[in-house]
């Protein structure tokens, strides 16, 4: 069997690519990954490493760079062994988190982009280069968004998605020069069985906003409710990008990760309340003035949602996915509805504040006591 070398951008700092390289490893027996790691992270990546499998262990290769320097920050020689041992590309790669600061969005998201798609254009045995994009490359458009289409919204939201959405063009227009699959998960949330997820931002911040809540306090929804929240478990993104990848009819062509049948954002709230063991909201605030009318006791943690999270809640947008749908129609693989999955992610949400809360405690009872210097 021959010896395939994938190289995966994005590990370990990126979930999505962590999950993307446990993956790959588990599912192609004869695929040596290589991951290109900031110097800073490499500690981090071996601890990564440590969780794999000893076989599995020996199939992954570091190599010290940054995917947003020239040359991904390696030397000529191994720039040049790269591009000619690696056939598959994984971009997964790029700052997700809405409040991040626009240069390092710009340096990673755009940069870093045009520096992998120039090793795909060096790389002499390339069969595949995999963009993982986002859905929300679509910014603030409304209505029905097409997989076959990148159309510049009249605004974006956010730099997140401004340099995602610039990303995917320069990915595209090499189209010509480089077999890609574009990928565009919805808003990735933990994984459906275990709940694991790196950070909680997003829908998350509902989760703790009703979690901290007094119990019997009914929360408003932010926005009106009706629109659309489209939210994708990371094992069913990273279950379908991977098999999407691996079909040669993908090449060439974009694809929604998406819920096919998204529930509403007041659906989605109140199925999070009932799992807390919360009320359901009462009443709603417009997104555009909810961060500043959410600062009353017990509806601050809300004011601190970014701000593009809440404006997602007010935009009313579906996801063609009739090219996701007809590459997996025979895999298996499909999205679990949101109330498979709700118990685990509010389950998640509360071991990590009971965690938090048992590690304050045990620091405090750490604390020395001092005798009082008044005292005779």
């Amino acid at each position: 069997m021959s010896r395939r070398r994938t190289l995966v951008t994005g590990f370990p700092s990126s979930f999505l690519a962590r999950r993307v390289v446990q993956k790959l490893l588990a599912a192609e027996s004869s695929t040596y990954v290589t991951c290109v790691v900031q110097a800073k992270f490499h500690a981090r990546a071996e601890e990564a490493l440590r969780e794999l499998g000893d076989a599995e262990r020996k199939r992954v290769d570091l190599l010290e760079g940054d995917i947003a320097a020239m040359d991904l920050g390696l030397s000529g020689r191994e720039f040049r062994a790269l591009a000619q041992e690696v056939d598959v590309i994984h971009h997964c790669a790029a700052v997700t988190y809405l409040g991040a600061d626009r240069r390092a969005a710009e340096r990673v998201n755009v940069g870093g982009t045009r520096e992998v798609v120039e090793l795909a254009e060096a790389a002499t045995n390339l069969s595949r280069l995999v963009h993982w994009s986002t859905a929300l490359v679509s910014g603030a458009r409304r209505g029905y968004v097409l997989e076959s289409e990148l159309i510049a919204p009249s605004g974006f939201r956010n730099a997140i998605e401004e340099t995602r959405y610039r990303a995917e063009r320069i990915v595209l227009e090499a189209g010509a020069r480089v077999p890609a699959t574009v990928l565009r998960p919805a808003t990735i949330v933990g994984d459906s069985r275990t709940g694991e997820i790196d950070r909680f931002e997003g829908p998350y911040l509902l989760v703790q906003l009703l979690l901290s809540a007094p119990s019997d306090l009914r929360l408003p929804l932010p926005g009106r409710g009706d629109v659309p929240l489209n939210l994708v478990p990371v094992d069913y993104a990273v279950d379908a990008g991977c098999a999407i990848a691996r079909d040669p009819r993908s090449v060439g062509r974009t694809f929604h990760l998406v819920d096919p049948h998204p529930l509403t954002t007041r659906a989605v709230f109140e199925r999070l309340a009932q799992e807390a063991g919360r009320p359901s909201p009462r009443g709603s605030v417009p997104t555009r003035v909810a961060a500043a009318l959410l600062r009353a006791p017990g509806l601050d943690r809300l004011a601190q949602a970014p701000r593009a999270f809440l404006e997602q809640l007010g935009t009313e947008v579906v996801y063609d996915a009739r090219n996701t749908e007809e590459l997996l129609a025979r895999t298996g693989i499909a999205c679990p509805p949101f109330e498979q999955y709700v118990a685990t992610l509010v389950d998640a949400v509360r071991l990590q504040q009971a965690a938090r809360r048992a590690q304050v405690a045990s620091e405090l009872e750490s604390v020395p006591e001092h005798d009082d210097p008044l005292e005779a």
